[in-house]
This record gives C-alpha cells, structure tokens and sequence, in this order.
C-alpha cells in the first residue's frame, strides 16, 4: 500500500495493532526521519523491525542468541549484516503473519531505497502470509511498484481542504501563547497552509 498522509498510517497502525492482539500476529514499525536519512540504512531499518518482533516473542531462538553473540566478540562488536537480518525474519515470522508498516519511505535515501525494497521482496517471498504497509509521497510509488512487483496495492489519499482547515481551527484554539497571533495571520495561516498542501 502507498499512501501519503500520516495521521491515516497511525490510524492504521492502531487499528492493525488492536487486530493483532490474539491473534498471533505481529505488527512492527519504522518511521523514516528526514534529520537522520544517513542513520537509516536498509540493515538499520530491518533490524529495527528486528528488534520489536523479537520482542514480541516469548523465547528469543537460538539461533538468534548465537549470531549476537557472535557479532560481539569481533573486534570492537559488530552489527549483524542485512543477509542475516532478512533471514532471521524469515526463520521467525515463516509461521505467523506479521505487518511491516514503515511510514514516509519517500524520506529514505534515494541510494538505499532499491536495496531496502528488494530485502523486504526477498523477506515477502518466504513469508507470504506478511504484509507491508508503506506510507509516502506520489513520486516514489513507481519505484515501489518496480521492486515489489505484483505484490502492491497503492491506494492514493488526498488531503480535503475543508479537513485540514478544520484542523488548523483546532490548532489554533488550543495554542497557549494566543496573544501571540493576531486576526490577519490566523487567516494567513488558514488560507497559505491548505493551498501548500493541495498542491503537493
């Protein structure tokens, strides 16, 4: 799924998790943060994922526990590699669905964006009853659709003008410095901020 708004991939991610309690399911998020696209790697970003499903689980495998320990007796403790990252997911998640949600993917690295799209193929393919949820902006949807090809279904969302007004009213309302704004910029601001984000 490629969508662009995040309020609705939150919405979404609550949802998914109140579903997945009980039901032997996993959900696992990563948010892509603009100020630290260099941080973001494919490997940090599946270990990320990583990290949260194996903590979901009541026994952390051997095999797992061994690979860790491996990585610290290298000089200076190594991280694990993306090959192994992918496949302990698949080894954890072969026998239970799981939703990968990762949100603003058009945030990731234009130079990591193909390897982290073909890792999660790759993890999709020995997992198929896991399913991805991917948020982000329009242009990056040709992309997703080239790596992860016959496993998307994209689903544009646009903002409606008169929510995102409403919105900014709420905002508004409950600033804690009102006296900080007059009349003329709380129009400014109801007028620019709905016209920026139509035409995105």
């Amino acid at each position: 799924m490629l969508l662009r708004d995040c309020d609705t991939s939150s919405l979404v991610i609550d949802r998914l998790c109140d579903w997945a309690r009980g039901r032997n399911a996993e959900v696992a998020c990563f948010y892509f943060d603009f100020a630290a696209q260099k941080e973001q790697s494919p490997a940090t970003v599946l270990g990320s994922l990583l990290k949260q499903v194996v903590g979901g689980l009541e026994e952390i495998p051997a095999k797992i526990v061994q690979a860790c320990q491996d990585m610290k007796k290298e000089i200076g403790g190594k991280a694990l590699g993306l090959g192994q990252i992918v496949e302990m997911l698949q080894d954890i998640l072969s026998s239970r669905p799981i939703f990968i949600c990762i949100d603003a993917l058009d945030e990731c690295m234009a130079k990591y964006r193909a390897t982290l799209l073909d890792s999660l193929k790759q993890f999709l393919r020995k997992s198929p009853s896991s399913r991805l949820f991917l948020t982000g902006r329009p242009y990056i949807r040709d992309e997703v659709e080239k790596h992860l090809t016959g496993s998307v279904v994209a689903v544009s969302i646009t903002p409606n003008k008169d929510d995102i007004i409403r919105f900014l009213q709420a905002k508004l309302r409950d600033d804690t410095t009102p006296d900080a704004m007059d009349k003329g910029l709380e129009e400014d601001i109801l007028k620019a901020i709905p016209r920026t984000v139509s035409e995105m």
